[in-house]
């Protein structure tokens, strides 16, 4: 028999290239982190943090009361008790404007509040 069967030697073609094809994203090298050790303490439930949420539509509300984009941080002052260590959760709608957003986080930041969280609600299994 003179002629070379091909058929083995593309089932390996192909076995390798599905190798390869799944072992090429677990070789990219993420950014090496040596990442902090903590003992912090659980979140005390007791005590609500405050709450800024944003609306579709642009409007701003510090807890239930519509607030001026410019008057935020003198209120956030006059209700936190904690001082620039209280806890600020920002609440934004899925589709409210971005710049909205991150205008009134970076306000709130540079008052010196630092313990700001974004709340998010979980993605489903169907979503």
């Amino acid at each position: 028999m003179a002629e070379i069967n091909m058929t083995p030697m593309v089932d390996v073609m192909l076995v390798l290239l599905i190798i390869f094809m799944v072992a090429a994203p677990l070789m990219t090298v993420g950014v090496p982190l040596e990442l902090p050790k903590t003992n912090a303490k659980a979140l005390s439930a007791d005590k609500q943090p405050i709450t800024i949420s944003v609306q579709k539509g642009g409007e701003i509300f510090l807890q239930e009361t519509p607030v001026a984009p410019e008057a935020i941080v003198e209120q956030l002052k006059a209700i936190a008790e904690a001082g620039y260590e209280e806890r600020i959760f920002l609440r934004a709608d899925g589709s409210a404007d971005y710049g909205t957003v991150m205008k009134v986080m970076s306000r709130i930041s540079a008052a010196g509040f630092k313990n700001i969280g974004l709340v998010t609600t979980q993605e489903t299994a169907g979503s």
